[in-house]
């Protein structure tokens, strides 16, 4: 969760704690309780796990990695993919995170999500999609990397518009007038934000929802298809 929408929930006199899991761990591998909490962490491992950041990056960022009786023994009938996430007793998830100098674990993203420039520079889409669904007429958005001919990506972003706050916010605007809005929008406001190499270049802008799955999490490799496809 943003540390916008935890602090909205501690400000209504909710006690709101997070966690982190996977159902390949039990499905608990931290969490934060009333005494130890930072916002935006997922808290600390939980009694006999261990965790630990693979391959850190310069920012401390990189693959969280398990140990502990809790982790599954394998997937059934599935050798390769078992030799993928369990290495050496330790289970990879595939999310990325850091963890910081008071040992709290934060999470950043999925590392097959994760778009690498060709300057070597990581750009986590997570991070950019906070920043555009604060746009108060923004209903889900999905930051991708574009291919480019030199090898390269171009940082893009397909969004969703509430089209009944759109119609409230500028009333007298046709819709075919929606993208130029957003886009002066996605330069000031969340541009403005970021270093220079995570710009936003492109965008893509609809009222019609991204394909989910049955958990209503972006099904981004589908999505990305239908976008490169109509390209």
């Amino acid at each position: 969760m943003s540390k916008e929408a935890i602090q909205y929930f501690l400000d209504l006199g909710i006690n709101l704690l997070q966690g982190y899991g996977l159902t390949e761990t039990s499905p608990v591998l931290a969490g934060e309780n009333d005494k130890y909490k930072k916002l935006g962490s997922v808290g600390f491992p939980l009694p006999g796990i261990d965790i630990k950041i693979d391959k850190p990056n310069s920012e401390g960022i990189g693959e969280i990695v398990a140990k502990g009786p809790t982790i599954m023994l394998g997937y059934v009938d599935n050798v390769d993919a078992t030799n993928e996430v369990l290495k050496d007793g330790w289970f990879y998830t595939g999310d990325l995170g850091y963890i910081d100098k008071d040992d709290f674990l934060f999470i950043t993203g999925r590392k097959k999500d994760v778009i690498v420039l060709k300057n070597g520079k990581n750009i986590f889409p997570e991070e950019i999609e906070i920043l555009i669904n604060k746009l108060p007429y923004v209903s889900e958005c999905m930051v991708y990397g574009k291919p480019q001919l030199d090898g390269d990506y171009k940082i893009s972003a397909k969004i969703v518009y509430n089209l009944q706050v759109m119609q409230e916010m500028f009333k007298d605007v046709s819709k075919e007038e929606y993208s130029h809005i957003i886009w002066e929008d996605i330069k000031t406001k969340v541009n403005s934000l970021i270093p220079k190499y995570k710009y936003i270049k492109e965008i893509i802008v609809t009222d019609i929802p991204l394909i989910k799955t049955t958990t209503q999490k972006v099904k981004r490799h589908e999505e990305l298809k239908l976008i490169l496809g109509n390209a």
